[in-house]
């Protein structure tokens, strides 16, 4: 592929894997401070800290497997095989957005789990 197609294919390929890097971070951590203010006790500084530490991190290691995958180099000289590349990193890269979505989902998950068990603990506690 000349360098001309190439170069193509990266203006397109990085405002979409950052577009969607955005995207997929500004709904997660709009709508994981509900979990955070939970498993942090109603402490908005602190579960708006934490929230920004994830999302920071997100952020990170999405833009950093995006800049990873980059690459595009393929021998055929035409505009399919541009297309057929750019497909196969922007789905790849939406799978990938789509398991790490998942992975902080899980996360978010497990820390309501726990405040909810030291809440109880703590119930039992102060009863006894």
């Amino acid at each position: 592929m000349n360098t001309t197609k190439i170069l193509i294919g990266y203006a397109v390929y990085l405002p979409i894997a950052l577009f969607l890097t955005y995207y997929v971070s500004k709904t997660l951590f709009r709508n994981s401070k509900v979990y955070m203010m939970d498993i942090f006790n109603s402490r908005e500084e602190i579960a708006n800290a934490t929230n920004k530490l994830f999302e920071t991190g997100f952020y990170l290691l999405n833009i950093g497997f995006a800049l990873m995958i980059l690459k595009i180099s393929e021998n055929k000289n035409d505009y399919q095989t541009l297309i057929e590349a750019l497909s196969y990193k922007i789905g790849g890269f939406s799978i990938y957005l789509g398991i790490m979505l998942f992975f902080n989902l899980y996360f978010f998950f497990r820390g309501k789990r726990k405040a909810r068990e030291t809440k109880v603990e703590e119930r039992i506690v102060s009863n006894a």
